[in-house]
Parts: C-alpha cells; sequence; structure tokens
C-alpha cells in the first residue's frame, strides 16, 4: 500500500479515529527516535525545581543581575510620542 493510498483511507475516518491514528504515528516514531520520556514524578519534579532556584537565587537577591533596574521604581516615566 503506497502512502497516498494510506492518507486517502485514513480521510474517510472520523475525526477522532483519525486523530488517534496520528498520535499513535507519532508517539511509534518518538519510541523508535528514543525520545521518549517517562513524566516526571513529583518528587523529581520538586528537586529540578528546587536545584533551578538556588540556580538563580543570586540573581533574584539585591544586586543580582534581575534587580539592576530597581533603582527606576520610584521614577515615573512614559514612553514619549
Amino acid at each position: 500500500m503506497t502512502e497516498k493510498e494510506i492518507i486517502e483511507l485514513i480521510k474517510n475516518l472520523p475525526p477522532a479515529e483519525r486523530l488517534a491514528i496520528v498520535e499513535a504515528t507519532l508517539r511509534s516514531i518518538r519510541e523508535e527516535l528514543g525520545q521518549v520520556r517517562k513524566p516526571l514524578n513529583y518528587a523529581e519534579k520538586k528537586r529540578m525545581l528546587t536545584a533551578a532556584s538556588k540556580a538563580l537565587l543570586r540573581d533574584y537577591t539585591q544586586g543580582g543581575d534581575l534587580t539592576s533596574f530597581a533603582v527606576l521604581d520610584g521614577e515615573d516615566f512614559h514612553a514619549s510620542e
């Protein structure tokens, strides 16, 4: 069966079934390519978020890169036309 014949057969299915076929096909391609990742559990998510927040803590504290414009907080400014 050719690609064109397969597509024509799929077009005759209801949208929900077509979507299921597309999802199953993508899943099989990802598995074949080794790109399937298991969803993270709560403990893994928490560990990753904790590590990320610790890595960025210095940027969010006084004097970090993200606070460099804090000196402008009290100034009133508007875009000029």
